[in-house]
């Protein structure tokens, strides 16, 4: 053995012991605001808390994206995808609000048509609540009924005045109005059938949408507010709302002084 060269030390065939990093994780449960009508959109995992690392810091700000079909139970909305954002922590439960939507890319793809003409409009907007959403319009042109020719292209002029009612009512409907309504509006597509409509008589349109929604700044954190969009109250008043009301509970809640609308609700 060759003078000062170190022997290995230790066995032979000792490996290092393995921890499953599983162990030092939890599942927190995602949930999606009552505009939605499936609530439970997944489960998540994050590090425990663990000396100055706290789990709520790194859950708070995680962006989820799942389809629209899950959370409205209905396959016809499968190509939009909605992104939500953690915003606080009750318990095991993540509360979350909108944070962007967008086409997948095979409804994007098949809404381009050979011999018509695309229109994009964008727009940033401001909502009452201090959102700052940057809206993306998409449209294309139709065949006028019973035209013979076989394009249909819009103009220079008409493209730009198409772009330009886009952006107007875009911007008209989401500052009037909160982040929730303005959600409200998206699944519909209330927006893109308000444009089809104002811009008839400069081009015929169809396949008209907000193609994406992309946020681009929020107000300062509101927990009062947050947790108006998790409460069932506005769930339980629209149920009321289309519920028959009979004439011997009329004349019950009538009887007892009682308005006929506040026995309903009261139920």
């Amino acid at each position: 053995m060759t003078v000062g060269k170190n022997k290995k030390k230790g066995k032979k065939g000792v490996k290092k012991r393995l921890v499953d990093p599983y162990t030092k994780k939890e599942w927190y449960e995602i949930k999606a605001p009552n505009v939605f009508p499936q609530k439970n959109v997944g489960y998540t995992l994050v590090n425990k808390t663990a000396g100055a690392k706290i789990a709520s810091d790194s859950l708070k700000g995680r962006v989820f994206e799942t389809n629209l079909a899950d959370l409205q139970k209905d396959e016809d909305q499968g190509f939009r995808n909605i992104r939500l954002r953690c915003e606080d922590i009750n318990g095991s439960h993540l509360l979350t609000q909108f944070h962007g939507m967008d086409f997948t890319t095979d409804k994007l793809r098949s809404l381009v048509r050979k011999w018509h003409t695309l229109i994009e409009a964008h727009v940033d907007v401001k909502t009452l609540d201090g959102y700052v959403l940057r809206m993306f319009a998409i449209g294309l042109t139709k065949r006028r009924p019973n035209q013979i020719r076989r394009t249909s292209y819009a103009t220079s002029a008409q493209i730009r005045q198409i772009r330009a009612k886009m952006v107007e009512i875009m911007t008209r409907e989401a500052t009037t109005c909160e982040l929730k309504d303005l959600v409200v509006k998206f699944i519909p597509e209330a927006i893109g059938k308000l444009i089809e409509k104002e811009t008839q008589g400069i081009y015929p349109l169809n396949s008209v949408y907000i193609r994406k929604v992309k946020m681009l700044k929020t107000p300062k954190h509101d927990l009062y507010k947050l947790m108006e969009l998790y409460s069932d109250s506005g769930a339980t008043a629209a149920e009321d709302a289309g519920k028959k009301i009979h004439a011997t509970e009329v004349s019950s809640a009538e009887k007892a002084g009682v308005p006929a609308t506040e026995a309903i609700v009261g139920e």
